[in-house]
């Protein structure tokens, strides 16, 4: 580990809380134009999510429908009646994304797996970054909105479900996630910043509860609009 993710690690709770932690709950929000782009306007507007923190599992509660649960691991996503009855399931489901463009519309199985590897992603950072075959580099500060941001360079193994192989994420002098810029694979590649705010601690780890995802422009700056997505928390708690 570099230095920078010990300082990172520390301001989130530390490495010995989060190995501690099996899951981490959270209600709220989940919107943007991306969603309405889809055809999945509102598709997780009340979103009820629980995150297995040692290994890439989620569940959405009432997803698409009270009583029915979507489940997402990496080669299966599923809706489920509570009697685990299954409504609709997709495996190998990131395959199910190739040839799509850029406005291509989806089903409740194409959103329930971004949705789910995003969100469990953001929710396990940056314990996430200390995973087997999970490389950090350190790259030169960044200025932004008159802060000066230290910055790791992460590339993600293939094994992992998440947006694309190479991502950088950035934190400010607290050593708290500010932004995170990524290309996700499944939406064409193209270039995106999501930035981080109003940070809490729930059972000793520390989450950010409001974030936004916005286009990257050529010079690296993040453009204002389109929102993409936008993230809302208003509960969170971790076992």
């Amino acid at each position: 580990m570099t230095a920078l993710l010990d300082l990172v690690l520390d301001a989130h709770g530390g490495l010995r809380r989060w190995q501690d932690a099996r899951t981490v709950h959270a209600e709220g929000s989940i919107g943007g134009h991306l969603w309405s782009l889809r055809g999945q306007e509102g598709i997780l507007a009340t979103t009820d999510a629980t995150v297995d923190v040692q290994q890439q599992r989620l569940v959405f509660g009432d997803f698409t429908g009270p009583g029915l649960r979507g489940l997402f691991t990496p080669d299966r996503v599923a809706v489920e009646r509570p009697d685990g009855e299954v409504v609709a399931e997709r495996n190998a489901p990131r395959a199910a994304f190739a040839g799509q463009g850029p406005d291509t519309p989806w089903d409740r199985l194409h959103a329930l797996y971004f949705a789910g590897y995003a969100l469990w992603n953001y929710l396990t950072a940056p314990y996430l970054l200390t995973r087997p075959g999970v490389v950090v580099e350190e790259l030169e500060p960044w200025r932004e909105a008159d802060e000066d941001w230290r910055r790791l360079h992460v590339t993600f193994p293939e094994t992992l479900a998440t947006h694309s192989t190479e991502q950088v994420f950035y934190y400010d002098t607290a050593g708290l996630l500010r932004r995170h810029d990524y290309a996700p694979d499944v939406l064409g590649g193209t270039p995106a910043a999501h930035f981080s705010e109003h940070h809490v601690r729930a059972s000793g780890l520390v989450f950010p509860t409001h974030r936004f995802v916005v286009p990257v422009q050529e010079d690296g700056r993040a453009a204002s609009e389109p929102v993409l997505i936008t993230i809302d928390l208003t509960d969170i708690s971790v076992t």
